[in-house]
């Protein structure tokens, strides 16, 4: 089969317009102009613009359903859910809780991963300063120690991609080299750091900043903190959440700008994405939904958010007035590249056959995973 539209977004490149052709669940091939003439198989999208299935590696639930707990039939959901709105990978994460509750989670969250409907797993926690917990439970926050590293990684069974912690935690320091030899992505998010620890974070193997001013000490021009060390260290990928609560279009604009090849979009979506207003739980903290906007009931902090990767990319280039292509590659081909994510988050010749169809407005038209049209 072979799909065309006005517009197709590669890595690095806006194709106008341009046809991917699919052989199974594969992409065979990407090129600009319109489709061979004597192709019958071919499905015109006229003005559509084709992206990459989204990919978001910082997501805990969404259509009424969270991942934490591992169940399966609601991480089903909650991965169904955004799978209906562009996001054909998902790594699972999951809130703080006590570590053999964190296992359990972990463990039952890895058969999805082997069975295909999630892309790996991301832990938030449990070694997050309890000075920026977020909607974190704090009766639950630890310092990193070896044997709950290793405890947390073998419940995972290889599949946890990602691991959030603060690094000024005593402890903190080894658990991101062990992490790293471990292969699993060392974030610095939840953190008082300050702008030193993180550069000895950051020189000891972390590679990414979780939520990007969100839940960390804040950027003061005599201690500049964890913003200024993730934004101008050359490796660094830092995660950015577009919804127009967790950061002001200015602020959004400003990182994005300083690393446009290195920011990943993420929605860090709690389960009342997709839902009505009301009362919802993240992991043991209730949390209300007022206006689309999740807050704990007692204290008020910010618990994560209702949004959708395809609201995100909408929300970045229509309010934020990033450029396309590069919203579009923070969205697929930067989180999956960050988290190691195989065959997916670029249209590019040998990939997984995931699409996202948009309309004028970046709305969600159609989506494709492995060559199957789910919506």
């Amino acid at each position: 089969m072979i799909v065309s539209a006005a517009n197709v977004i590669t890595p690095e490149r806006h194709l106008s317009p341009g046809w991917v052709e699919i052989d199974g669940d594969s992409l065979l091939s990407v090129a600009a102009g319109r489709p061979p003439a004597d192709r019958g198989d071919v499905v015109d999208l006229g003005d559509a613009t084709i992206a990459p299935g989204f990919v978001d590696v910082h997501v805990h639930g969404g259509g009424g359903a969270s991942f934490d707990g591992g169940d399966r039939d609601s991480a089903a959901t909650a991965a169904r859910t955004h799978l209906e709105h562009g996001t054909t990978s998902i790594v699972a994460s999951l809130v703080t809780d006590a570590v053999p509750a964190m296992c359990e989670s972990i463990s039952g969250l890895a058969t999805l991963v082997e069975e295909g409907t999630l892309a790996g797993i991301h832990l938030e926690g449990p070694w997050l300063s309890t000075l920026h917990p977020g909607a974190h439970a704090q009766q639950h926050l630890i310092a990193p120690n070896g044997e709950d590293v290793v405890t947390l990684l073998e419940a995972g069974r290889g599949h946890v991609r990602m691991v959030t912690l603060a690094p000024e935690l005593p402890g903190g320091l080894d658990a991101i080299r062990a992490l790293t030899e471990a292969g699993v992505v060392a974030a610095i998010g939840h953190t008082d750091a300050t702008y030193d620890v993180v550069r000895d974070a950051l020189d000891s193997g972390a590679t990414v900043g979780t939520h990007l001013f969100n839940a960390m000490r804040t950027l003061h021009h005599r201690e500049p903190g964890p913003v200024a060390a993730l934004l101008e260290h050359p490796d660094a990928v830092i995660e950015l959440i577009a919804d127009g609560t967790h950061l002001h279009p200015a602020a959004l604009r400003l990182a994005a700008v300083a690393k446009p090849h290195q920011f990943m979009l993420v929605t860090d979506a709690m389960s009342a994405a997709c839902m009505h207003d009301g009362d919802y739980v993240l992991g043991s903290l209730d949390v209300e939904v007022r206006g689309g906007v999740a807050r704990l009931t007692e204290g008020g902090a910010i618990a994560g958010s209702t949004l959708t990767m395809a609201q995100a990319v909408q929300y970045a280039v229509g309010v934020a007035g990033l450029p396309l292509v590069d919203v579009v590659r923070a969205a697929t081909t930067t989180p999956a590249a960050t988290l190691g994510l195989e065959r997916v988050g670029a249209l590019i010749a040998g990939n997984s056959a995931d699409l996202v169809v948009l309309d004028a407005s970046l709305g969600v038209q159609r989506v494709m995973r492995r060559g199957e049209w789910v919506r």
